[in-house]
């Protein structure tokens, strides 16, 4: 992990969004973790590259809320995205519908994929030895009750950047807007990637989706990179309908 990461206090890690939201973006491979708080449950969004990521994550939720992690949604299956969550044993975790499949099926192909990327040999092991798998699976929307009148609503997008692309939606409190948790079908730091796991001719039609559930006015927190508005969500749908050739 790096260092300099490391040794900052949690309230320097995080970017406040909204009242009771969050996100950090992780070291290395820049990939975003969001945290949704209400009265009895707390919300993770993704849970880092490592098992040590995710406790690491853990921790600072307790630093900042004075809570421990109730509920985890993955918004997709990728390393860097999953393989902290087996830091989190008491969470009840959610994923689009057919990622844990997935998951169980390619646990090896995950852990070589990790690798690929310059995740220590060890580290990966571990991850993909002590690998936690989502427990329920969203085929459709389904609202989470966080308590408090804080909810957050878990959206599967349809196939994108995977097969298995989830979102999370979570209302602004004192003025704040919406904030939309979009996993890697938006990516602010780069190009979107579309791996060999890719849909790609289904992606624009994702995106709109989710500015259909998100609307003009929300915040959009991409998988990697800085948040993004709707325009910026509207012109990268664009550009990936005319790089894949989609209407």
């Amino acid at each position: 992990m790096d260092s300099g990461q490391q040794g900052r206090g949690a309230e320097a890690r995080w970017e406040r969004l909204a009242p009771g939201v969050a996100r950090r973006r992780m070291p290395v491979w820049d990939a975003t973790v969001g945290v949704i708080v209400g009265s009895t449950g707390v919300l993770l969004v993704d849970t880092g590259a490592t098992v040590a990521e995710g406790a690491e994550l853990g921790h600072d939720v307790r630093e900042l809320f004075g809570r421990s992690v109730t509920h985890i949604a993955l918004t997709h299956p990728h390393f860097d995205h999953v393989f902290g969550t087996a830091a989190f044993p008491g969470a009840e975790v959610y994923g689009a519908v057919g990622a844990a499949e997935l998951m169980r099926r390619e646990r090896e192909e995950l852990r070589l994929d990790a690798e690929r990327y310059g995740l220590a040999p060890g580290a990966a092991a571990e991850a993909a030895e002590r690998l936690a798998v989502p427990r329920h699976g969203v085929s459709g929307e389904l609202t989470l009750d966080l308590g408090g009148g804080r909810q957050a609503l878990l959206a599967n997008l349809g196939p994108a950047h995977t097969a298995h692309d989830l979102a999370v939606f979570v209302a602004g409190r004192g003025g704040a807007p919406e904030v939309v948790f979009c996993g890697d079908v938006v990516e602010e730091s780069g190009e979107p990637q579309a791996g060999p796991d890719a849909l790609p001719r289904r992606w624009p039609a994702a995106l709109d989706r989710l500015l259909a559930l998100g609307g003009e006015d929300a915040v959009y927190v991409p998988g990697h990179g800085a948040a993004v508005d709707a325009a910026f969500v509207r012109a990268q749908r664009d550009a990936l309908a005319a790089r894949f050739g989609v209407s």
